[in-house]
């Protein structure tokens, strides 16, 4: 049988802080619909998702405030680096997500922006509640003490 050329996961922009930030409850991964300038630009590695989050409008999931600059070689034909971009998801999902925001007060951030195997966009996301300053306390103590231990048991043998 012939071998199937796969690409790897690609992963082009991470939310490192929305861990920190947030309780990451249940993750979804959905397509984003992109123009063709963006979809060069994002190949470029130069997007940003970290103050982004994703809302609902009109019974779709949107991102909002996610910045994909400009492709410097598009010239007149270039997209607006923050506008909405509609993600791509089944109806079942959409209502999920929806009920979840609307009913226990979560919310939807964005974790990772990659093109898949296919080499199709994906955007993973996140269903999260917002942490408290005493929660991040609480993990930055657990994060420092399995570092710690981890010191400890190496120096030990």
């Amino acid at each position: 049988m012939a071998e199937k050329n796969e690409r790897p996961i690609k992963v082009v922009a991470e939310n490192r802080k929305a861990r920190f930030n947030y309780a990451i409850d249940d993750t979804v991964e959905a397509g984003i619909e992109l123009t063709g300038t963006e979809v060069k630009s994002v190949r470029g590695g130069k997007s940003t998702i970290a103050e982004s989050y994703a809302d609902s409008r009109n019974g779709e999931i949107w991102l909002i405030n996610a910045n994909i600059p400009e492709y410097l070689q598009a010239n007149r034909f270039n997209h607006e680096p923050k506008r909405p971009r509609k993600l791509l998801l089944h109806r079942k999902q959409i209502n999920k997500l929806m009920a979840a925001v609307e009913r226990e007060g979560m919310t939807l951030i964005p974790l990772k922006l990659y093109f898949n195997e296919r080499g199709r966009a994906k955007l993973l996301l996140a269903l999260a509640k917002g942490k408290k300053l005493h929660d991040k306390r609480e993990t930055a103590k657990k994060r420092d003490w399995g570092r710690e231990k981890g010191r400890l048991l190496r120096a030990r043998g």
